[in-house]
C-alpha cells in the first residue's frame, strides 16, 4: 500500500507512516498506543485540500455495545498486537480520533481489511453494494451520538460487512510475504490495472468491478 500511495498517487514518502510487526523500531510496531499515536498524527494539522489515507490490514472483532449508538447492537474493533493486555480499539474511538477532527475541505479515505469491518469508522451513513450493482443507503445516526466530521469528508472502504469475516489472498511477486488481505490485494490490483488512475476518488468503481469479476 505504501508503494501504491507513493508511486501511483504521488504521496511524498515522508508523509507516509507505516506500522508493522516486523519493524525493529518498537514505536513502529502496531501496539495499541502506537496505532492511536499514528491516527492522531494522521489528522494533526490537517487543512482544506488535504487528502488523508488510513489503511489497516489485520484482525477485527465485534463487541457488545453498551452505549446504545450501534444499529446492530455491536461495536466493531481493531485488534492491535497487544490487544489481550491493552485492549481493542473500538469504532467509537476510531471515529473520535480520525473522523470528527476533519474540517472543511479535508478528505479521508479509510481502507480497512479486517473481519467485521463494515462500520469500523462509525460513520453516519452506510452504503451496501451487491455484486449485481444494487446499492442502498442506511442511516446510522443516533440522537445525541455525534459521528460526523467537522465539515470534512470521510469515506471507508471495508473488506466485509459487520457480521462477516474477511479472508486472505495468495500473492505472487511479494518477497517478504506469502499472503495479503484479499480486499487489500483486490484494491491494489484494481488501481494498478488502470494506468490513468491518479485520484483516490476514481478508484472505487475499479475496485467494485474487480470484485465482480473475481468473486
Amino acid at each position: 500500500m505504501r508503494n501504491l500511495l507513493r508511486d501511483k498517487f504521488g504521496f511524498p514518502g515522508d508523509s507516509i507512516l507505516v506500522l508493522t510487526e516486523e519493524s525493529d523500531d518498537q514505536s513502529r510496531v502496531p501496539m495499541r498506543e502506537n496505532l492511536l499515536m499514528a491516527m492522531r498524527w494522521l489528522v494533526e494539522g490537517c487543512s482544506a485540500g488535504d487528502s488523508l489515507v488510513f489503511h489497516f490490514s489485520g484482525h477485527g472483532v465485534q463487541k457488545l455495545d453498551t452505549a446504545g449508538d450501534e444499529v446492530d447492537g455491536y461495536n466493531e474493533a481493531l485488534c492491535p498486537l497487544d490487544f489481550e493486555e491493552k485492549g481493542k480499539i473500538l469504532d467509537d474511538e476510531i471515529n473520535e480520533t480520525i473522523v470528527r477532527p476533519l474540517g472543511p475541505g479535508v478528505k479521508l479515505h479509510a481502507i480497512i481489511d479486517t473481519c467485521h469491518s463494515g462500520t469500523i469508522l462509525d460513520l453516519r451513513y452506510l452504503c451496501r453494494l451487491s455484486r449485481t450493482g444494487y446499492w442502498q443507503w442506511e442511516n446510522h445516526i443516533r440522537p445525541g451520538k455525534p459521528k460526523g466530521t467537522n465539515g470534512g469528508l470521510a469515506i471507508s472502504i471495508s473488506g466485509c460487512h459487520d457480521d462477516q469475516k474477511s479472508t486472505e489472498s495468495s500473492v505472487q511477486g511479494f518477497s517478504d510475504t506469502a499472503a495479503i488481505g484479499a480486499m487489500t490485494d483486490s484494491f491494489i490490483r484494481a488501481v494498478e490495472s488502470e494506468p490513468g488512475t491518479t485520484k483516490l476518488n476514481g478508484t472505487f468503481q475499479l475496485y467494485r468491478s474487480r470484485i465482480n469479476i473475481n468473486g
